[in-house]
């Protein structure tokens, strides 16, 4: 658990500088705890990217802790944050909850270039090592290089593999992949989909389709679609949640990657307070193993220890 605590820790330190590092400061320089400071601390988190609905809410509720405690230790104003910070982002989720009659079909969709296709080859090795039977379907069947390296990622995991010629329906691959899932007994099935723009409304309607096909296959419930977000973009990445969603019907799960290269990852609270998908995964690193199980707990603790 310590090495677990210790790659969020590792992972989250550009972004623990830019919110918690800056609040810590600010709150050194203050001569006393007061609206100044706390509007201070709400302009940090908004620049941190935590979002202007999920600041404002904390910092509403820190106006409120101040003046009913009498608050006078500027300390424990960090402390009445991280508290904030926690209600916020609090979930008791298993993010690796997979359903009791398999397959259970994780549609994986994103926009191009948030580490998609890589994020299925590390989830495939993380339920390989959790004792799951898991197979990986190449559905991106216009990028050769991404079957390529899916191949790669899947012979490394130890997983079944399934792909198809160049050009083919990303929908009957799906089809295939399912079914051949259900002939073998496999628990979890990873399917990889092509990246694409939100913008492209045909493109979307793909996924839609996918999503249907497979339904034929296993019950709909089975169908777990989630998005992959890349964690440099900060707010932009809460427009990507909405229109996916709308694309697939209700999205699942997301998945942050790239969290360990960027002061952004304040997203989350952002994510945890606006929109009603959870995150299951973040990714702290490039190896095979720096994709994590979210813990909400883990998350807080690394933002704020000394």
């Amino acid at each position: 658990m310590r090495n677990f605590f210790k790659s969020f820790k590792k992972g989250l330190s550009k972004t623990k500088d830019n919110i918690v590092g800056k609040v810590r400061q600010a709150v050194g320089m203050a001569a006393k705890v007061d609206d100044n400071l706390l509007d201070e601390i709400e302009e940090i988190l908004i620049q941190g990217d935590v979002g202007v609905s999920a600041s404002m809410k904390i910092i509403e509720n820190l106006k409120k802790k101040v003046a009913h405690d009498n608050i006078k230790d500027a300390e424990q104003v960090i402390t009445e944050l991280k508290t904030e910070i926690s209600l916020i982002i609090q979930s008791d989720r298993d993010p690796g909850q997979l359903n009791e009659v398999g397959p259970t079909v994780w549609l994986i969709m994103g926009v191009n270039g948030t580490g998609k296709t890589t994020s299925v080859g590390k989830l495939a090795k993380y339920f390989s090592d959790s004792g799951k039977k898991t197979m990986v379907a190449a559905c991106d069947t216009f990028r050769a290089a991404a079957v390529e390296q899916l191949s790669i990622w899947a012979e490394r995991s130890g997983v079944e593999f399934i792909k198809a010629k160049d050009g083919t329906d990303p929908a009957s691959v799906a089809f295939d992949a399912v079914s051949a899932a259900k002939a073998r007994g496999i628990d979890i099935l990873l399917v990889d989909t092509a990246g694409r723009l939100h913008t492209k409304s045909h493109l979307m309607e793909e996924l839609g389709k996918i999503k249907r096909v497979i339904s034929k296959v296993v019950p709909v419930e089975n169908i777990k679609p989630k998005l992959v977000l890349d964690g440099t973009t900060g707010q932009n990445a809460l427009s990507q949640v909405k229109i996916f969603t709308d694309a697939v019907e209700g999205c699942d799960g997301l998945i942050v990657t790239k969290l360990d290269g960027t002061a952004k990852g304040g997203v989350v609270i952002a994510i945890a307070e606006e929109m009603s998908v959870p995150i299951d995964f973040i990714g702290l690193g490039e190896q095979i193993d720096d994709l994590k199980p979210f813990d909400p707990q883990s998350y807080v603790d690394a933002l704020f220890e000394k």
